[in-house]
């Protein structure tokens, strides 16, 4: 079995997370499972980055240890994923043993290759963004990330030599221009090093809330390197003579060489630089072979401004799930945006999305469906032995050629151009209706034979659709299934089929998305921000 790794970024833990770091762990979960579904053996990671001076000041004004703060924060983090059902298979903290005895090992070996040395730092730096600035960088006198103010610093440090690795990086980005999505993050990041690479300060001694620095009392490693080497540390990898606390089973070189090189680093458009820069020159030096692609996505916007924790303009997506259910928030994140580009959310585009796409084309599809197949049959179809009709057989052709198509755009992560492709069957499917009219067919006793055939058309048409939304709406995969009479898992490769159903005997449910009052409901949305 092939195997496929992919990695979100691990969330910083000084607040609950927010409706944007949802949109990039959805898109994560959607190509796990659909990776799995196809046969994969793949291998799904998140997690926290714990450490560092902000988290020492958070706690340190909430007057518990900053290890009690992030056990919290952790906490509703998991919490999330849970109520997210996002099928991760690891979740790794970076205050666990197996993290930073690993990260220090990495520490060691990259000052061994000589690209470590000892130094004083001066200049800006950004708490809550855990960045150092240059004067030329600050915009006007603030942080160029979030604008806020920045503080002067300097202290003893070790450094890693990143200026040495500019040429190397430029030809990784020639040789394999792959290696980082979308092309437009790729000129920026070139752009960037073009401009000159500073040495990167990778320990600090202005605070203790950090892995200790292997090579000296008094310094902790600094975020990035602590952070960055998540993706490899949570496999095992470097093994630790002796072994380490909390390791999972499988840890070690075996987990290691059947999952990495990572297939995708699927992080946010602020840090790419992070994960297409500094993360592969430390590869590099530690001799470690690089991922095989970094992914920069957009970002959510309210009113023009980025969804973050530190401007307070959050959305909080468990009150959505609570009130439209996961499968619909997830496939509004993922049918309303495109990979790559920001995005502007507002209530009623949610609304409209769960009113337009769910409720009255694919609800609606198997809502009649599934009634007319028990008004008329008793809920229970054959496959025909005749031929089929000409409407029959391009409803069908259409059905098993969808599958390839979402399969292309899944692979360059157009989840957006996926589900489009798959309502092109959902609409083809209830247009078909109107254009059989079984209502019609159904008056004349002479036709019942060809009004099962059409009807035995439109369930073989929803059991394709159930595979098809399998990764990105598990639950209405699962409920449609249920309705239509499909026992077993979804299985991709059934997609790509037709007639693989002899019987069907229905059992008509609750609408899969009733059908919202979208002035109710946007009242009801509005009044959570007061």
């Amino acid at each position: 079995m092939k195997s496929y790794y992919i990695t979100t970024p691990i969330y910083y833990p000084s607040s609950n997370l927010h409706i944007g770091h949802t949109y990039c762990t959805v898109m994560a979960d959607a190509m796990a499972r659909f990776k799995r579904l196809a046969g994969f053996d793949v291998m799904f990671l998140t997690g926290t980055d714990e450490h560092g001076q902000k988290i020492q000041r958070l706690a340190e004004a909430a007057g518990v240890t900053p290890q009690a703060y992030v056990d919290g924060i952790v906490a509703n983090i998991i919490k999330l994923w849970g109520t997210m059902e996002i099928s991760y298979d690891d979740f790794i903290r970076t205050t666990e043993p197996r993290h930073q005895l690993r990260v220090q090992e990495i520490f060691k070996r990259i000052y061994e290759a000589g690209d470590i040395y000892k130094g004083t730092y001066e200049g800006w730096y950004c708490t809550p963004c855990e960045s150092y600035w240059t004067d030329k960088q600050l915009v006007d006198g603030n942080c160029p990330d979030c604008g806020r103010p920045v503080e002067r610093m300097q202290e003893e440090a070790y450094f890693f030599r990143l200026s040495e690795y500019a040429d190397k990086l430029l030809a990784l980005y020639e040789d394999d221009p792959g290696f980082l999505e979308p092309e437009s993050r790729r000129n920026e990041m070139t752009a960037f090093i073009k401009s000159g690479l500073e040495d990167l300060n990778i320990s600090r001694s202005s605070f203790d809330w950090g892995i200790p620095v292997p090579l000296e009392e008094g310094q902790v490693i600094y975020v990035w390197l602590d952070a960055l080497s998540n993706y490899i540390t949570a496999l095992g990898y470097p093994v630790i003579e002796g072994g380490v606390p909390g390791d999972t089973p499988d840890a070690g070189l075996a987990k290691y060489e059947k999952y990495w090189p990572a297939d995708v680093h699927l992080v946010g458009k602020e840090i790419v630089r992070f994960h297409s820069v500094i993360w592969p020159a430390l590869l590099m030096s530690a001799g470690i072979p690089l991922p095989k692609q970094v992914r920069g996505h957009g970002w959510l916007l309210l009113d023009g401004g980025k969804i973050s924790k530190s401007k307070g303009n959050v959305v909080d997506p468990v009150l959505l799930i609570e009130r439209y259910g996961v499968d619909a928030l997830k496939y509004f994140l993922l049918r309303e945006y495109t990979f790559g580009q920001d995005g502007l959310y507002t209530n009623e585009t949610m609304i409209n999305r769960i009113n337009g796409d769910l409720a009255n084309d694919l609800g609606n599809l198997l809502s009649r469906t599934c009634g007319m197949t028990e008004k008329y049959f008793g809920g229970h179809v054959t496959k025909p032995a005749q031929g089929e009709e000409k409407l029959d057989a391009c409803l069908a052709e259409l059905a098993v050629q969808v599958a390839a198509k979402v399969e292309t755009h899944m692979e360059t992560f157009g989840f957006n151009h996926a589900l489009a492709e798959i309502w092109t069957l959902v609409s083809a499917s209830n247009k078909y209706i109107d254009e059989t009219q079984p209502w019609a067919l159904a008056k004349d006793e002479a036709r019942r034979a060809r009004l099962e055939a059409v009807l035995y058309t439109l369930l073989e048409s929803l059991r394709i659709i159930s595979v098809l939304i399998c990764p990105f709406m598990h639950h209405s995969t699962e409920e449609m299934r249920r309705q239509i009479g499909v026992s077993g898992e979804a299985d991709w490769a059934d997609a790509s089929v037709w007639g693989k159903e002899s019987v069907y005997d229905t059992s008509k449910g609750a609408s899969l998305f009733p059908r919202l009052d979208v002035a109710a409901e946007l009242a009801y949305l509005e009044s959570l921000g007061e």
